[in-house]
């Protein structure tokens, strides 16, 4: 892995946009630690107080210890979107949402571009960072060159775990891409820094490596789904079947357990690559629909109990285990479900801050049902006496009521 040697070289300059959340404070951290002069600007103003105070408002492994280390020293954060003008990299990570009809916005990049070009200089390197429709990289890059003519364009993508992030950022091959080979060059050498492994792509194949990276992953999720789904309406317990296939035989090692499949990501990216097949993406369509169904598979084998007259407990709102990320988490989805049909609903988990959850012991003491809603490991050492529905199968007890 590649340092700034200070003697040699004046310290690559770095703006992070977007940088104090998920994806962009491990970049900014990362780029810190190899000598860069590092700049998160974020429209947050809590957010970048907290990070030049050395708070990680969010759980990333090894983040808090870096971010005091740097902070004050080759890291900064601020609101004033002015100090982009003086980085000669500037990376986006400001994500693209789909909107109520699915389809991408890549009207927000669009709007970023025209709020930053007051500050942005020619010779700069700008690299889209976040996942992004096919195409969106030489759109961006035209819609520069008529506004900031000779900043050179670039789309890196993020290929990380959330939680993992500062480690996978080191071992995991960077792809990047270039509107030019210039632009390619300047990426490369950038993310260079940070690891050996860089994989080189054109900007429209680096867009759907990322795209099919997050639909695989989804489809894969949705198949685990499915079979639990299919064991559910018959009574049978996924986990005895799942056990007896995947136990030394290679060939079904890459079948997960079955679970909430959510967050910020795979379900946007997939509904992304939708759009970009005309529509017609009827596999992860189809995903799509099994994994946002998959709430509806647990009342119905919840209903077994008179759920009118029954207080339901959910353990964990996160969308992942061991994690405090709760967007777009469908343990809300069970909340709403349950709140229609039983007595009283009670959350609770242990990382996120989210309005209205429990402590964990108030949900054991009250709780006629308890769901598994993110399997958190501190949930492991937990034994509910109460009936217990777990599709993520964390407690050892199988898929069915038990």
């Amino acid at each position: 892995m590649k340092s700034v040697n200070p003697e040699n070289l004046s310290p690559p300059t770095v703006a992070v946009i977007g940088g104090c959340g998920h994806v962009g404070l491990p970049l900014a951290l990362s780029f810190a630690a190899k000598g860069c002069d590092v700049t998160i600007v974020d429209i947050n103003p809590a957010a970048v107080e907290a990070t030049n105070n050395g708070i990680v408002g969010f759980i990333e492994e090894g983040s808090e210890e870096l971010l005091r280390r740097y902070i004050g020293k080759n890291l900064r954060a601020t609101t004033d979107p002015a100090a982009v003008r003086n980085a000669d990299n500037v990376i986006c990570v400001v994500g693209t949402p789909i909107d109520e009809h699915l389809n991408p916005q890549l009207d927000k990049l669009i709007d970023l571009v025209e709020q930053l070009k007051g500050h942005m200089r020619s010779g700069q390197l700008f690299v889209l960072r976040s996942t992004v429709y096919p195409g969106a990289t030489l759109r961006m890059a035209y819609h520069l060159q008529e506004q900031v003519p000779g900043v050179d364009v670039a789309f890196c993508p993020e290929r990380v775990a959330q939680g993992y992030s500062l480690k996978e950022i080191a071992d995991l091959p960077q792809i990047v891409s270039g509107t030019t080979p210039k632009a390619r060059a300047r990426a490369r050498s950038l993310f260079g820094l940070l690891t050996e492994k860089i994989i080189e792509l054109e900007p429209t194949e680096a867009e759907l490596s990322k795209l099919f990276c997050n639909a695989w992953r989804y489809i894969v999720f949705a198949v685990a789904n499915q079979f639990y789904s299919l064991c559910a309406e018959n009574d049978i317990d996924y986990y005895r079947v799942w056990e007896a296939i995947t136990r030394d035989y290679p060939r079904m090692q890459g079948l997960p357990k079955a679970g909430f499949a959510a967050g910020p990501c795979l379900f946007k990216d997939t509904m992304q690559l939708a759009a970009y097949y005309n529509n017609d993406f009827t596999l992860g369509q189809s995903a799509m629909l099994v994994n946002e169904g998959l709430p509806r598979v647990l009342m119905q084998q919840l209903r077994a109990h008179d759920l009118q007259n029954k207080t339901v407990g959910i353990l964990g709102m996160a969308f992942k285990g061991d994690n405090d990320d709760i967007r777009e988490s469908l343990a809300f989805k069970m909340k709403k479900l349950l709140a229609v049909e039983c007595k009283k609903v009670l959350c609770t988990d242990p990382y996120t801050k989210s309005r209205g959850l429990v402590s964990l012991e108030e949900v054991l003491e009250s709780a006629d049902l308890i769901v598994i809603g993110a399997p958190h490991s501190v949930y492991k050492s937990v034994r509910p006496s109460q009936p217990t529905l777990d599709p993520w199968n964390h407690l050892g007890r199988g898929g069915l009521l038990a």
